[in-house]
Formats: structure tokens, sequence, C-alpha cells
């Protein structure tokens, strides 16, 4: 295979333009699905009856093959961006709701019950104490989220959309391996750009993990 460099040095803007529109797509539906499914963790936390419903609808949606997801969205948001969004955000919310859900179980009895003799209210317990507590674990689901929705925006290509993935399709039409080339290796970079952001991210709101690793 043979790459011809020349090229990628000469279709450096519409890489880079791709490349923002590809992240741009992932991260809004890892944003939403986060949005979504915070709620819906805590609801299915407090309410042990529900947890079983909400994590088994999330798991029958993430079997849905990608491509279809999209084809049965075309009739309602067509061939738009939104499109795209909304069947990444369906895919977010599987890894996101089970890990938030695990996070909030993970969290000590011992730090509600004191919360709870401080005459600490449930919501502000929730904020101050639950999410907190549960932000590692909920954070590695944000991180598999984002890597997967950023794997997947490829395959809205086929919608008319796809940010990076227009490279593959491109370049496997006029049998050009480069624009594929290209593709794969921007694709990589932006998965480790976005999860190597988030770790930091995660060092900076959980200080007490590193003192923890300090001692």
């Amino acid at each position: 295979m043979t790459i011809e460099w020349d090229w990628i040095a000469d279709h450096t803007g519409e890489l880079t333009e791709l490349s923002v529109s590809h992240l741009q797509a992932a991260l809004t539906a890892v944003l939403l699905g986060l949005l979504l499914s915070l709620p819906l963790a805590v609801l299915a936390h407090r309410v042990r009856l529900l947890r079983g419903p909400l994590l088994g609808i999330a798991n029958i949606l993430f079997t849905i093959p990608s491509i279809a997801v999209f084809v049965l969205l075309l009739p309602v948001s067509g061939l738009t961006r939104t499109t795209t969004v909304i069947g990444l955000t369906v895919y977010t919310l599987v890894v996101l709701l089970r890990n938030t859900v695990e996070g909030l179980d993970a969290v000590p009895a011992k730090a509600k019950e004191a919360a709870k003799a401080m005459g600490t209210r449930p919501l502000r317990t929730l904020l101050t104490v639950e999410l907190p507590l549960a932000l590692p674990v909920i954070m590695a689901g944000v991180r598999i989220a984002t890597v997967m929705s950023i794997s997947l925006v490829s395959v809205a290509t086929y919608i008319g959309d796809g940010g990076l993935g227009q490279l593959f399709t491109d370049g496997f039409q006029r049998n050009f391996p480069t624009p594929v080339f290209a593709g794969v290796v921007l694709t990589l970079l932006l998965a480790l750009i976005a999860d190597a952001f988030l770790v930091a991210v995660e060092y900076l709101l959980t200080p007490w993990n590193r003192k923890g690793r300090r001692a």
C-alpha cells in the first residue's frame, strides 16, 4: 500500500475541517447521553423496581445495528447532523447509564449516613456526596462512550454525514488508500486526545483520589 503524502499535505484544510466536524458530533452525543443518563441512573438507583427495565431497554437499544438506527431516524430528522447525534446518543446511553448506576451503588453507606446525620437533604446529599464519590466510575463510562462515539461517527457517512468517514468511502470508491489511511490515523488521534483530556478532567475533579495515591 502506497501512501501519497503530498495528497495529505494538499488537503490539510479539508482534513482539519472533517476532524472538527467528527469530534463535534461525537462530543455532542456524549454530552446529551450524559444529561439523559444521570437522572435515569438516579431513578434506577433510588427505585430498585425500575433498575431492571431501564437497563434492559438501554441494552436492547445497544443491540440495534448502528446503520439501522440511522435509517430508522431518517423519516424523523432526515439527512442531517441531528440524525447522527441522536443515533450516537442512543449508543452512549447503555454505557453511561450502567456506569452511573454502578458508581452510585459503590458509594459507601457510611458517607450517606453521615450526611443524613448532619441534616443534609437528599438532593444536596446526591450532589455533594454521592455523585462526587461516584465520579471515577462515571468518568470511566464517559471515556468509553466518547471513544465509542468517535469510532461510530464514521458510520453516519451512509446518510451523508460521518466526518472522517467520508475519507473511507472516498478512498474505497476510488481505490485510493491515502484518504483511508488519513481517516484511520485521525480517528485514532481524536480518540486518544479526547481520552487524555477526560483523564485530566477526572484528575482535577477528584483531588481526594490524588491524596490517596500519594499516601
